[in-house]
């Protein structure tokens, strides 16, 4: 069910095992416990207060949200989270300065110029139960597609590319009916009248994540008549993002790729 990285889970999960051990056998009270697990749940730097404890309550690491912040800011916040044992940090919206501070920084950072997504550290391996499927309506999709993909491989999952399958020529998005068919998850990205995931969720029985895109000319209303449409799909088992958001799509499809039975 986890999302983290092997390394981390071994990490954050022996960790925590640890203590309950200790508290199981006798060896550590419980309220030293307590105070073991309080222990810099997170650090604050003035400016920002790194979680350092997400990881153990949702699965997945803090992601930093790079739109509005200083490059000097993005530096510090990722050396936080590099230091504390985050082995993959992701940066969304941060613009080339930023990159090229964390570079000079010396810090490993890989960086698409296309959905100005940064990665500080080293991707994990894949631990999904299946294939996640990215389609798009156009070319101009991209930016948000690949958002959504870089996510999803950042959170340990394998992904698949139908880049302009739009329904303006049906026969290219069938033409891929195998890779739709096979998915764990199908996220459908489209601006214009935001078509594509109803038309998909006709067709497969996984989840269909929906993500409206600000592409398309007056009347789209910078992606709201795609959002509206989108939530107004006739197909079962579409759920829909906010517009642009390939981010959220692809942090919901990696929860999903990721599910398994708890035991109770």
């Amino acid at each position: 069910m986890s999302e983290m990285s092997g390394n981390e889970v071994k990490m954050e999960y022996t960790k925590l095992t640890e203590i309950l051990q200790s508290v199981a056998d006798g060896s550590v009270s419980v309220e030293e416990a307590a105070l073991l697990l309080k222990k810099e749940p997170f650090e604050d730097l003035g400016f920002a207060k790194p979680d350092h404890h997400r990881a153990i309550r949702q699965g997945v690491s803090e992601v930093i949200y790079g739109e509005g912040k200083t490059p000097e800011q993005i530096v510090k916040i990722t050396q936080a989270l590099l230091k504390k044992g985050q082995e993959c940090v992701i940066i969304t919206r941060m613009d080339k300065e930023a990159a090229d501070a964390l570079k000079e920084e010396k810090l490993p950072l890989y960086y698409d110029d296309l959905s100005r997504m940064g990665i500080a550290g080293k991707m994990p391996e894949n631990s999904g139960n299946g294939k996640i499927v990215i389609a798009t309506g156009g070319t101009s999709d991209m930016p948000v597609a690949e958002e959504a993909a870089l996510t999803a491989k950042a959170l340990g999952n394998e992904v698949v590319k139908l880049y302009d399958v739009g329904v303006a020529g049906i026969h290219r998005l069938l033409s891929h009916a195998d890779d739709l068919m096979n998915a764990q998850v199908v996220i459908a990205i489209a601006g214009m009248e935001g078509a594509l995931a109803s038309v998909i969720g006709g067709l497969v029985d996984c989840p269909v994540i929906a993500v409206p895109t600000s592409v398309g000319y007056g009347a789209s209303f910078n992606g709201l008549s795609a959002l509206l449409s989108m939530l107004n799909s006739c197909a079962s088992g579409v759920s829909v993002v906010n517009i642009d958001n390939g981010f959220g799509a692809g942090y919901m499809a990696s929860m999903i790729n990721h599910v398994s039975v708890k035991k109770q």
